[in-house]
């Protein structure tokens, strides 16, 4: 085996052994947590090690038990599949630590440790996987984790928002699986790369079309678009802070990352010409949308629910575009968002456990009594709605760009516009939590102070640390998406390194 080839696996051997081994010590809390921040660190130092692999030597793909492509199971890492797994194993390691503070107990009990371990099982696997039936199967194992994460604490609102998550997502499951069913009917194969050569030679571009339709509806309900996005602020709200970030950074991430690869690699532009316009329509609707119920809103999590929505219409702009700048800005975003919008969730748990609510109209004063958890909500809020010199800024600076360049002045402008209102919403948490006095009815807080400080606030230190690194010093993290832009619009060195590095 050669050095991808131990990398690739153990990119998914390692969140496997995290589960399997979490499931073993149900009883034994302190090994559990033991296990999960040591697969969470060594993960990461893995995932850096692909990254870097396949920077220095281009894609890369292994063939699981030597069985020839595109007969078997193939993982395969481009710049975004390994940059992907990286920024997961950040947000793996950061989740892992901040779930020991508030609450950790409980979660315990009800298996935190095994499913977070099976959720990032299921996402290292998307995000590597070379055929679109595995993509299937590592959604599922994603799926039925996050089912068991999203109803730990047992409220009965969390019961009823679990029954609205998995109507939905079984729903664009089936239509996932009749799609695979019918490309395979249409092509014989389900191997991206193979597929790349063979959709285009395909006589029936109806069918295809209809095909790529179908995905584009199975994926965009997974990635929360427009119309597709109710299951997501009728779910997220209920969670615990560690599960609704780790849902934030890579649930529909998951989804967006399905999106770009399948409409690159296997439903080109030029193969399906239609995909791009109606992609654009719905990035758009996505933002104004998402933007608008954020506004709506006064409680915490109700507003970054709506802005995930709102985020993803940003990174549908490459898909939309299909050029090179386009996809390098989707990209960038993506990296950008996982990072802000897990973090704000993290904020969050720490508002509330700092002021006792996450309704605005219950906050104030917390800028008084704590500046230093006000300093770490600014950072996220402002990369998030895209002020410089932070991470945000740049990835909308380049998605704007490509908007102009390829001649859709008004999809950029949509983008600035959703931008001013993000905001909007930013301003409005930080008046009603941080700026104003505390209401006379405040709710009692049991406050942060000793280790649950530092388990909760340490977290959310070192990922505005990651925030301000990529707007102060964006130039290699921007070479990094440019040129995973150029791959993702070539294609020629994705299919040469699956179907060239099978065995003959």
């Amino acid at each position: 085996m050669t050095l991808a080839d131990w990398l690739l696996a153990l990119c998914v051997a390692i969140p496997l052994f995290a589960c399997a081994a979490n499931s073993a010590l149900h009883a034994q809390h302190r090994a559990q947590r033991v296990v999960t921040l040591a697969c969470a660190a060594l993960l990461l130092a893995v995932s850096f090690a692909l990254l870097f692999h396949v920077q220095a030597n281009g894609v890369v793909a292994s063939q699981m038990g030597d069985w020839r492509a595109p007969f078997g199971i193939t993982l395969v890492a481009d710049l975004l599949g390994a940059a992907m797994v990286v920024i997961g194993a950040v947000m793996y390691l950061a989740v892992a630590v901040y779930a020991l503070a508030d609450g950790a107990e409980e979660r315990e009990r009800q298996g935190w440790h095994p499913l977070l371990g099976g959720l990032m099982l299921g996402v290292s696997g998307a995000f590597l996987a070379g055929d679109i039936f595995n993509l299937y199967v590592w959604f599922e194992v994603m799926l039925i984790s996050s089912f068991g994460m999203l109803v730990i604490g047992q409220a009965r609102e969390q019961f009823d928002a679990a029954v609205k998550y998995a109507v939905l997502n079984l729903g664009a499951t089936t239509v996932f699986l009749i799609a695979v069913g019918m490309l395979y009917g249409a092509t014989g194969t389900l191997n991206m790369a193979d597929l790349a050569e063979k959709v285009p030679q395909n006589e029936n571009p109806g069918l295809i079309a209809a095909i790529a339709f179908l995905f584009l509806c199975s994926f965009g309900a997974k990635a929360a678009v427009f119309p597709l996005f109710f299951w997501l602020p009728a779910a997220y709200h209920t969670a615990a802070a560690p599960v609704a970030a780790i849902f934030a950074a890579m649930l529909t991430k998951v989804g967006v990352y399905a999106l770009i690869r399948v409409f690159t690699i296997v439903f080109p532009p030029e193969a399906v010409p239609m995909i791009g316009p109606m992609v654009g329509l719905i990035a758009a609707a996505t933002m104004v949308t998402g933007v608008l119920g954020a506004a709506a809103h006064w409680d915490i999590r109700r507003i970054l629910s709506f802005h995930i929505i709102s985020q993803i219409g940003y990174m549908l702009v490459g898909v939309a575009l299909g050029t090179p700048l386009a996809l390098a800005g989707a990209v960038l975003y993506v990296v950008h968002h996982i990072v802000v919008k897990a973090n704000l969730f993290l904020v969050a748990g720490a508002i509330n456990r700092a002021g006792g609510s996450f309704q605005l109209a219950h906050l104030g004063g917390l800028w008084k009594r704590d500046p230093w958890l006000g300093i770490l909500f600014a950072i996220p809020a402002l990369s998030l709605a895209g002020l410089p010199p932070l991470s945000g800024f740049w990835g909308k600076l380049v998605v704007a760009q490509s908007g102009f360049e390829a001649g859709q002045a008004w999809l950029a402008a949509v983008a600035l516009a959703v931008g001013l209102l993000t905001l909007y919403s930013m301003l409005k948490i930080w008046t009603e939590a941080f700026w104003k006095n505390a209401p006379d009815d405040a709710p009692a807080a049991l406050g942060l102070a000793g280790a649950t400080r530092w388990l909760m606030l340490g977290p959310v230190a070192c990922l505005a640390a990651v925030t301000m690194t990529i707007g102060l010093f964006t130039e290699p993290f921007a070479a990094l998406a440019l040129a995973a832009g150029e791959q993702l619009a070539g294609r020629e060195a994705y299919i040469a390194a699956v179907l060239g590095s099978a065995p003959r």
